[in-house]
Protein backbone atom coordinates (compact mmCIF):
# COMPACT_ATOMS: atom_id res chain seq x y z
CA UNK A 1 0.00 0.00 0.00
CA UNK A 2 1.07 3.57 -0.61
CA UNK A 3 2.27 5.87 2.16
CA UNK A 4 -0.47 8.18 3.37
CA UNK A 5 -0.36 11.48 5.25
CA UNK A 6 -2.93 13.77 6.83
CA UNK A 7 -3.41 16.41 9.50
CA UNK A 8 -4.67 14.69 12.66
CA UNK A 9 -5.52 17.76 14.75
CA UNK A 10 -8.60 19.94 14.39
CA UNK A 11 -8.27 22.96 12.06
CA UNK A 12 -7.54 26.33 13.59
CA UNK A 13 -5.05 27.86 16.00
CA UNK A 14 -3.84 25.66 18.85
CA UNK A 15 -0.88 24.77 21.01
CA UNK A 16 0.27 21.99 18.69
CA UNK A 17 -0.60 20.58 15.30
CA UNK A 18 0.04 16.97 14.28
CA UNK A 19 0.69 15.55 10.83
CA UNK A 20 0.54 11.76 10.70
CA UNK A 21 2.20 9.61 8.05
CA UNK A 22 1.90 5.82 7.62
CA UNK A 23 3.21 3.31 5.13
CA UNK A 24 6.29 1.44 3.98
CA UNK A 25 8.01 4.64 2.81
CA UNK A 26 7.01 6.77 5.82
CA UNK A 27 10.51 6.93 7.32
CA UNK A 28 12.17 7.35 3.91
CA UNK A 29 9.99 10.38 3.19
CA UNK A 30 10.57 11.68 6.71
CA UNK A 31 14.37 11.45 6.27
CA UNK A 32 14.09 13.89 3.33
CA UNK A 33 12.29 16.57 5.31
CA UNK A 34 13.31 16.08 8.97
CA UNK A 35 16.63 17.44 10.18
CA UNK A 36 17.52 16.45 13.72
CA UNK A 37 19.47 18.85 15.94
CA UNK A 38 22.17 16.20 16.12
CA UNK A 39 22.55 14.60 12.70
CA UNK A 40 21.41 10.98 12.88
CA UNK A 41 20.26 8.10 10.77
CA UNK A 42 16.56 7.36 11.16
CA UNK A 43 16.93 3.62 10.50
CA UNK A 44 18.43 2.67 13.91
CA UNK A 45 15.85 4.67 15.85
CA UNK A 46 13.69 2.42 18.01
CA UNK A 47 9.92 2.52 17.92
CA UNK A 48 8.04 4.46 20.61
CA UNK A 49 10.70 7.18 20.66
CA UNK A 50 10.58 10.93 20.05
CA UNK A 51 13.23 13.05 18.34
CA UNK A 52 13.63 16.83 18.24
CA UNK A 53 14.50 18.72 15.07
CA UNK A 54 13.15 20.81 12.19
CA UNK A 55 10.99 20.16 9.14
CA UNK A 56 12.60 21.71 6.09
CA UNK A 57 11.54 22.20 2.50
CA UNK A 58 14.43 22.77 0.08
CA UNK A 59 16.68 23.91 2.94
CA UNK A 60 14.07 26.35 4.22
CA UNK A 61 12.97 25.69 7.80
CA UNK A 62 9.20 25.36 8.18
CA UNK A 63 9.04 24.76 11.95
CA UNK A 64 10.80 23.14 14.88
CA UNK A 65 9.09 19.86 15.68
CA UNK A 66 9.01 16.68 17.72
CA UNK A 67 8.68 13.48 15.68
CA UNK A 68 7.24 10.32 17.25
CA UNK A 69 8.38 7.04 15.69
CA UNK A 70 6.25 3.87 15.61
CA UNK A 71 7.82 0.96 13.78
CA UNK A 72 5.90 -1.86 12.11
CA UNK A 73 4.17 -3.94 13.29
CA UNK A 74 3.88 -2.08 16.61
CA UNK A 75 1.92 0.95 15.46
CA UNK A 76 -1.69 2.07 15.12
CA UNK A 77 -1.82 0.87 11.51
CA UNK A 78 0.77 -1.96 11.98
CA UNK A 79 2.85 -0.08 9.35
CA UNK A 80 5.79 2.27 9.82
CA UNK A 81 4.13 5.38 11.22
CA UNK A 82 5.35 8.77 12.39
CA UNK A 83 3.63 11.77 13.91
CA UNK A 84 5.10 15.23 13.39
CA UNK A 85 4.14 17.57 16.24
CA UNK A 86 4.59 21.21 15.30
CA UNK A 87 3.31 24.51 16.61
CA UNK A 88 -0.42 24.81 16.03
CA UNK A 89 -1.66 27.08 13.29
CA UNK A 90 -3.25 26.78 9.89
CA UNK A 91 -0.26 27.70 7.74
CA UNK A 92 2.48 25.70 9.47
CA UNK A 93 0.56 22.42 9.69
CA UNK A 94 -0.65 22.66 6.10
CA UNK A 95 2.86 23.44 4.90
CA UNK A 96 4.27 20.37 6.68
CA UNK A 97 1.56 18.20 5.09
CA UNK A 98 2.30 19.67 1.66
CA UNK A 99 5.99 18.89 2.17
CA UNK A 100 5.16 15.25 2.99
CA UNK A 101 3.00 14.97 -0.14
CA UNK A 102 5.67 16.68 -2.24
CA UNK A 103 8.20 14.02 -1.20
CA UNK A 104 6.14 10.94 -2.01
CA UNK A 105 3.19 10.56 0.36
CA UNK A 106 -0.42 10.76 -0.81
CA UNK A 107 -3.29 12.43 1.04
CA UNK A 108 -5.15 9.98 3.28
CA UNK A 109 -8.86 9.43 2.84
CA UNK A 110 -11.20 9.98 5.82
CA UNK A 111 -10.55 7.25 8.39
CA UNK A 112 -7.84 5.61 6.30
CA UNK A 113 -5.42 5.16 9.23
CA UNK A 114 -8.07 3.24 11.19
CA UNK A 115 -9.12 1.43 8.01
CA UNK A 116 -5.57 0.16 7.62
CA UNK A 117 -5.57 -0.97 11.25
CA UNK A 118 -8.68 -3.02 10.40
CA UNK A 119 -7.42 -4.36 7.06
CA UNK A 120 -4.08 -5.27 8.64
CA UNK A 121 -5.82 -7.25 11.40
CA UNK A 122 -4.96 -5.15 14.45
CA UNK A 123 -8.63 -4.43 15.20
CA UNK A 124 -11.93 -5.81 13.89
CA UNK A 125 -14.68 -3.76 12.28
CA UNK A 126 -16.72 -3.23 15.45
CA UNK A 127 -13.59 -1.90 17.19
CA UNK A 128 -12.92 0.41 14.25
CA UNK A 129 -16.47 1.78 14.52
CA UNK A 130 -15.86 2.39 18.23
CA UNK A 131 -13.06 4.80 17.35
CA UNK A 132 -15.41 7.30 15.69
CA UNK A 133 -17.89 6.84 18.55
CA UNK A 134 -15.18 7.79 21.07
CA UNK A 135 -14.34 10.88 19.02
CA UNK A 136 -18.01 11.90 18.90
CA UNK A 137 -18.79 11.02 22.54
CA UNK A 138 -20.48 13.84 24.46
CA UNK A 139 -20.77 12.25 27.90
CA UNK A 140 -18.78 9.95 30.18
CA UNK A 141 -21.12 6.98 29.66
CA UNK A 142 -21.08 7.35 25.89
CA UNK A 143 -17.27 7.41 25.96
CA UNK A 144 -17.15 4.42 28.34
CA UNK A 145 -19.48 2.37 26.12
CA UNK A 146 -17.32 3.12 23.08
CA UNK A 147 -14.10 2.29 24.95
CA UNK A 148 -15.60 -1.06 26.00
CA UNK A 149 -16.34 -1.80 22.35
CA UNK A 150 -12.85 -0.69 21.31
CA UNK A 151 -11.39 -3.05 23.91
CA UNK A 152 -13.30 -5.91 22.32
CA UNK A 153 -16.26 -6.48 24.66
CA UNK A 154 -18.70 -6.82 21.74
CA UNK A 155 -16.24 -8.76 19.59
CA UNK A 156 -15.75 -11.27 22.41
CA UNK A 157 -19.49 -11.93 22.72
CA UNK A 158 -19.96 -12.23 18.96
CA UNK A 159 -17.04 -14.66 18.72
CA UNK A 160 -18.43 -16.76 21.61
CA UNK A 161 -21.73 -17.06 19.70
CA UNK A 162 -19.92 -17.97 16.51
CA UNK A 163 -18.00 -20.70 18.37
CA UNK A 164 -21.30 -22.19 19.58
CA UNK A 165 -22.58 -22.20 16.01
CA UNK A 166 -19.35 -23.76 14.80
CA UNK A 167 -19.81 -26.61 17.28
CA UNK A 168 -23.16 -27.36 15.60
CA UNK A 169 -21.51 -27.29 12.18
CA UNK A 170 -18.92 -29.83 13.38
CA UNK A 171 -21.72 -32.22 14.46
CA UNK A 172 -23.51 -31.71 11.16
CA UNK A 173 -20.34 -32.51 9.20
CA UNK A 174 -19.79 -35.67 11.30
CA UNK A 175 -23.39 -36.74 10.72
CA UNK A 176 -23.06 -36.25 6.97
CA UNK A 177 -19.65 -37.91 6.68
CA UNK A 178 -20.54 -40.93 8.87
CA UNK A 179 -24.24 -41.66 8.27
CA UNK A 180 -23.77 -45.29 9.33
CA UNK A 181 -23.50 -44.24 12.98
CA UNK A 182 -27.05 -42.83 12.96
CA UNK A 183 -26.27 -39.89 15.26
CA UNK A 184 -28.59 -37.40 13.52
CA UNK A 185 -31.26 -37.51 16.22
CA UNK A 186 -28.68 -36.79 18.94
CA UNK A 187 -27.15 -34.02 16.82
CA UNK A 188 -30.58 -32.44 16.23
CA UNK A 189 -31.36 -32.36 19.94
CA UNK A 190 -27.97 -30.89 20.78
CA UNK A 191 -28.25 -28.36 17.94
CA UNK A 192 -31.64 -27.15 19.19
CA UNK A 193 -30.26 -26.60 22.71
CA UNK A 194 -27.22 -24.72 21.42
CA UNK A 195 -29.40 -22.60 19.13
CA UNK A 196 -31.54 -21.66 22.12
CA UNK A 197 -28.40 -20.55 23.93
CA UNK A 198 -27.36 -18.56 20.86
CA UNK A 199 -30.81 -17.01 20.64
CA UNK A 200 -30.73 -15.99 24.31
CA UNK A 201 -27.36 -14.32 23.89
CA UNK A 202 -28.47 -12.51 20.73
CA UNK A 203 -31.70 -11.31 22.33
CA UNK A 204 -29.76 -10.02 25.32
CA UNK A 205 -27.53 -8.01 22.97
CA UNK A 206 -30.57 -6.76 21.07
CA UNK A 207 -32.28 -5.61 24.26
CA UNK A 208 -29.16 -3.68 25.27
CA UNK A 209 -29.84 -1.35 22.32
CA UNK A 210 -32.55 0.43 24.33
CA UNK A 211 -29.89 1.51 26.82
CA UNK A 212 -27.35 2.02 24.05
CA UNK A 213 -29.65 4.35 22.13
CA UNK A 214 -30.16 6.47 25.25
CA UNK A 215 -26.40 6.56 25.93
CA UNK A 216 -25.55 7.57 22.37
CA UNK A 217 -28.47 9.78 21.33
CA UNK A 218 -29.67 10.94 24.73
CA UNK A 219 -33.21 11.78 25.76
CA UNK A 220 -35.24 14.38 23.90
CA UNK A 221 -37.28 16.41 26.40
CA UNK A 222 -39.97 18.93 25.44
CA UNK A 223 -40.97 21.62 27.95
CA UNK A 224 -44.61 22.55 27.43
CA UNK A 225 -47.09 24.73 29.28
CA UNK A 226 -49.10 27.92 29.10
CA UNK A 227 -47.35 31.27 28.58
CA UNK A 228 -45.62 32.45 31.77
CA UNK A 229 -45.92 29.05 33.45
CA UNK A 230 -42.12 29.11 33.80
CA UNK A 231 -40.79 27.02 30.91
CA UNK A 232 -38.00 29.43 30.02
CA UNK A 233 -37.17 30.00 33.69
CA UNK A 234 -36.88 26.24 34.16
CA UNK A 235 -34.58 25.97 31.12
CA UNK A 236 -32.38 28.70 32.57
CA UNK A 237 -32.38 27.00 35.97
CA UNK A 238 -31.34 23.66 34.46
CA UNK A 239 -28.58 25.28 32.38
CA UNK A 240 -27.60 27.64 35.22
CA UNK A 241 -27.43 30.51 32.75
CA UNK A 242 -29.79 33.07 31.19
CA UNK A 243 -30.29 31.18 27.92
CA UNK A 244 -33.97 32.04 27.33
CA UNK A 245 -35.58 35.48 27.63
CA UNK A 246 -37.86 35.70 30.67
CA UNK A 247 -40.39 38.54 31.01
CA UNK A 248 -43.83 39.14 32.47
CA UNK A 249 -45.18 39.53 28.93
CA UNK A 250 -47.04 36.41 27.78
CA UNK A 251 -45.90 34.76 24.56
CA UNK A 252 -42.24 35.84 24.77
CA UNK A 253 -41.07 32.46 23.44
CA UNK A 254 -42.41 31.96 19.92
CA UNK A 255 -39.93 29.45 18.58
CA UNK A 256 -38.12 26.48 20.07
CA UNK A 257 -34.84 26.81 21.98
CA UNK A 258 -32.73 23.65 22.27
CA UNK A 259 -29.91 23.00 24.76
CA UNK A 260 -28.28 19.92 26.30
CA UNK A 261 -27.22 18.89 29.79
CA UNK A 262 -25.94 15.63 31.28
CA UNK A 263 -27.93 13.63 33.84
CA UNK A 264 -26.26 10.49 35.25
CA UNK A 265 -23.85 10.63 32.33
CA UNK A 266 -26.69 10.68 29.75
CA UNK A 267 -27.21 13.64 27.37
CA UNK A 268 -30.58 15.29 27.93
CA UNK A 269 -31.69 17.46 25.00
CA UNK A 270 -34.13 20.06 26.37
CA UNK A 271 -36.46 21.95 24.04
CA UNK A 272 -38.18 25.08 25.35
CA UNK A 273 -41.36 25.59 23.34
CA UNK A 274 -43.85 28.38 22.79
CA UNK A 275 -46.58 28.70 25.42
CA UNK A 276 -49.74 26.79 24.48
CA UNK A 277 -52.88 28.93 24.50
CA UNK A 278 -55.68 30.18 22.24
CA UNK A 279 -54.47 33.16 20.23
CA UNK A 280 -55.19 35.07 17.03
CA UNK A 281 -51.56 36.04 16.51
CA UNK A 282 -50.39 34.30 13.33
CA UNK A 283 -46.72 34.06 14.39
CA UNK A 284 -47.57 32.78 17.86
CA UNK A 285 -49.91 30.17 16.31
CA UNK A 286 -46.99 28.76 14.31
CA UNK A 287 -44.92 28.51 17.49
CA UNK A 288 -47.77 26.77 19.35
CA UNK A 289 -48.17 24.26 16.53
CA UNK A 290 -44.44 23.51 16.78
CA UNK A 291 -44.89 23.02 20.54
CA UNK A 292 -47.54 20.36 19.94
CA UNK A 293 -45.34 18.65 17.36
CA UNK A 294 -42.33 18.65 19.70
CA UNK A 295 -44.46 17.17 22.49
CA UNK A 296 -45.55 14.40 20.14
CA UNK A 297 -41.99 13.59 18.96
CA UNK A 298 -40.16 13.89 22.29
CA UNK A 299 -39.02 10.93 24.38
CA UNK A 300 -40.24 12.78 27.46
CA UNK A 301 -42.62 15.69 28.00
CA UNK A 302 -42.26 17.99 30.99
CA UNK A 303 -45.53 19.90 31.45
CA UNK A 304 -45.17 23.02 33.60
CA UNK A 305 -48.03 24.65 35.45
CA UNK A 306 -48.22 27.85 37.46
CA UNK A 307 -49.20 26.48 40.88
CA UNK A 308 -50.39 29.92 42.01
CA UNK A 309 -53.28 29.90 39.51
CA UNK A 310 -56.36 27.70 39.13
CA UNK A 311 -56.40 25.06 36.40
CA UNK A 312 -58.39 26.27 33.36
CA UNK A 313 -59.42 24.88 29.98
CA UNK A 314 -56.01 25.53 28.43
CA UNK A 315 -54.33 23.64 31.28
CA UNK A 316 -56.73 20.71 30.74
CA UNK A 317 -55.75 20.69 27.07
CA UNK A 318 -52.07 20.46 28.04
CA UNK A 319 -52.84 17.56 30.40
CA UNK A 320 -54.54 15.78 27.47
CA UNK A 321 -51.26 16.00 25.53
CA UNK A 322 -49.62 13.83 28.20
CA UNK A 323 -51.83 10.80 27.55
CA UNK A 324 -49.83 7.76 26.41
CA UNK A 325 -46.59 9.74 26.73
CA UNK A 326 -43.71 9.50 29.17
CA UNK A 327 -44.19 12.70 31.09
CA UNK A 328 -43.48 14.63 34.27
CA UNK A 329 -45.82 17.27 35.65
CA UNK A 330 -44.01 20.22 37.22
CA UNK A 331 -45.84 22.60 39.56
CA UNK A 332 -43.86 25.84 39.44
CA UNK A 333 -43.78 29.01 41.59
CA UNK A 334 -44.01 27.28 44.96
CA UNK A 335 -42.12 30.29 46.32
CA UNK A 336 -45.33 32.33 46.02
CA UNK A 337 -47.54 32.37 49.14
CA UNK A 338 -50.77 31.24 47.46
CA UNK A 339 -51.11 27.67 46.12
CA UNK A 340 -54.05 26.87 43.80
CA UNK A 341 -52.73 23.62 42.28
CA UNK A 342 -51.41 20.75 44.40
CA UNK A 343 -49.91 17.35 43.71
CA UNK A 344 -53.21 15.78 44.83
CA UNK A 345 -55.11 17.88 42.25
CA UNK A 346 -52.98 16.57 39.38
CA UNK A 347 -53.14 12.98 40.67
CA UNK A 348 -56.94 13.12 40.75
CA UNK A 349 -57.11 14.38 37.17
CA UNK A 350 -54.39 12.24 35.58
CA UNK A 351 -53.55 9.38 37.94
CA UNK A 352 -49.88 10.27 37.42
CA UNK A 353 -47.26 9.75 40.09
CA UNK A 354 -44.47 11.68 38.34
CA UNK A 355 -45.24 15.12 39.79
CA UNK A 356 -42.71 17.52 41.32
CA UNK A 357 -42.96 20.94 42.91
CA UNK A 358 -40.32 23.57 42.11
CA UNK A 359 -39.49 27.23 42.04
CA UNK A 360 -37.55 27.84 38.82
CA UNK A 361 -36.93 31.43 39.91
CA UNK A 362 -35.38 30.37 43.24
CA UNK A 363 -33.71 27.20 41.83
CA UNK A 364 -35.72 25.03 44.24
CA UNK A 365 -36.57 21.40 43.42
CA UNK A 366 -34.60 21.16 40.15
CA UNK A 367 -32.83 18.02 41.40
CA UNK A 368 -36.24 16.35 41.80
CA UNK A 369 -36.73 16.61 38.04
CA UNK A 370 -33.34 14.99 37.43
CA UNK A 371 -34.28 12.19 39.83
CA UNK A 372 -37.59 11.56 38.04
CA UNK A 373 -35.85 11.40 34.65
CA UNK A 374 -33.24 8.97 36.02
CA UNK A 375 -35.96 6.77 37.55
CA UNK A 376 -38.23 6.87 34.49
CA UNK A 377 -35.48 5.81 32.07
CA UNK A 378 -33.69 3.56 34.61
CA UNK A 379 -30.46 5.49 34.09
CA UNK A 380 -28.97 4.14 37.31
CA UNK A 381 -29.55 0.57 36.09
CA UNK A 382 -27.29 0.94 33.04
CA UNK A 383 -24.18 -1.06 33.94
CA UNK A 384 -21.16 -0.53 31.72
CA UNK A 385 -18.76 -2.75 33.64
CA UNK A 386 -17.60 -5.81 31.70
CA UNK A 387 -20.59 -5.72 29.37
CA UNK A 388 -21.28 -4.98 25.72
CA UNK A 389 -24.05 -2.51 24.98
CA UNK A 390 -25.23 -2.10 21.40
CA UNK A 391 -25.26 1.58 20.36
CA UNK A 392 -24.93 1.12 16.60
CA UNK A 393 -28.12 0.69 14.53
CA UNK A 394 -26.14 -1.36 11.97
CA UNK A 395 -25.24 -3.86 14.67
CA UNK A 396 -28.84 -3.93 15.94
CA UNK A 397 -30.25 -4.77 12.50
CA UNK A 398 -27.65 -7.53 11.97
CA UNK A 399 -28.45 -9.07 15.36
CA UNK A 400 -32.21 -8.95 14.69
CA UNK A 401 -31.62 -10.74 11.39
CA UNK A 402 -29.47 -13.35 13.15
CA UNK A 403 -32.26 -13.92 15.70
CA UNK A 404 -34.71 -14.42 12.85
CA UNK A 405 -32.44 -17.00 11.20
CA UNK A 406 -31.92 -18.75 14.56
CA UNK A 407 -35.68 -19.15 14.99
CA UNK A 408 -35.93 -20.59 11.47
CA UNK A 409 -33.19 -23.10 12.26
CA UNK A 410 -35.04 -24.20 15.40
CA UNK A 411 -38.27 -24.61 13.40
CA UNK A 412 -36.44 -26.78 10.87
CA UNK A 413 -35.17 -29.02 13.68
CA UNK A 414 -38.67 -29.25 15.20
CA UNK A 415 -40.00 -30.38 11.80
CA UNK A 416 -37.39 -33.18 11.69
CA UNK A 417 -35.87 -31.85 8.50
CA UNK A 418 -32.52 -33.35 7.36
CA UNK A 419 -29.62 -32.04 9.42
CA UNK A 420 -27.79 -30.66 6.38
CA UNK A 421 -30.74 -28.26 5.85
CA UNK A 422 -30.09 -26.91 9.37
CA UNK A 423 -26.51 -26.25 8.33
CA UNK A 424 -27.70 -23.74 5.70
CA UNK A 425 -29.33 -21.60 8.40
CA UNK A 426 -26.30 -21.93 10.70
CA UNK A 427 -24.05 -20.61 7.94
CA UNK A 428 -26.45 -17.69 7.36
CA UNK A 429 -26.32 -16.78 11.07
CA UNK A 430 -22.53 -16.94 11.14
CA UNK A 431 -22.27 -14.84 7.99
CA UNK A 432 -24.64 -12.25 9.48
CA UNK A 433 -22.59 -11.96 12.67
CA UNK A 434 -19.42 -11.74 10.59
CA UNK A 435 -20.74 -8.44 9.25
CA UNK A 436 -20.33 -6.95 12.75
CA UNK A 437 -16.71 -8.01 13.22
CA UNK A 438 -15.81 -7.69 9.53
CA UNK A 439 -15.21 -11.29 8.43
CA UNK A 440 -18.04 -11.26 5.89
CA UNK A 441 -18.72 -7.58 5.25
CA UNK A 442 -18.82 -6.09 1.75
CA UNK A 443 -16.38 -3.48 0.44
CA UNK A 444 -19.29 -1.05 0.06
CA UNK A 445 -20.14 -1.27 3.76
CA UNK A 446 -16.48 -0.84 4.74
CA UNK A 447 -16.23 2.23 2.52
CA UNK A 448 -19.43 3.69 3.98
CA UNK A 449 -18.29 3.14 7.59
CA UNK A 450 -14.90 4.80 7.15
CA UNK A 451 -16.30 7.69 5.12
CA UNK A 452 -17.85 8.93 8.39
CA UNK A 453 -14.40 9.37 9.96
CA UNK A 454 -12.45 12.59 10.01
CA UNK A 455 -9.23 13.04 8.07
CA UNK A 456 -6.14 11.95 9.97
CA UNK A 457 -7.83 9.21 12.01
Amino acid sequence: MSTIAAISTAPGIGGIGIVRMSGEQAFTILSKIFKSKNELNIDPIKGYTIKYGHIVDENETIDEVLVSFFKAPNSYTTENLCEISSHGGTYVVKKILETCLKNGAILAEPGEFTKRAFLNGRIDLSQAEAVIDIINAKTQKEAKTSINQLEGFLSKQINEIRELLMSIMVDIEVSIDYPEYDIEEVSNKKAYQILQEVRNKLESLSQSFDSGKIIKEGIKVALIGKPNAGKSSLLNAILKEERAIVTDVEGTTRDTIEESVSVEGIPIHIIDTAGIRNTDNKIEKIGIEKSRKMADEADLVIAIFDASKELDGEDEEILDLLKNKKSIVVLNKIDLPERKITIETIKEKTGKEEIVEISAKEYLGIEKIYNEIAKMFELNEINLDNSAIITNIRHKEIILNAIKETKKAQEVISQNMPIDIIGIYIKDIMEALGKITGESVSDEIIKEIFSKFCLGK
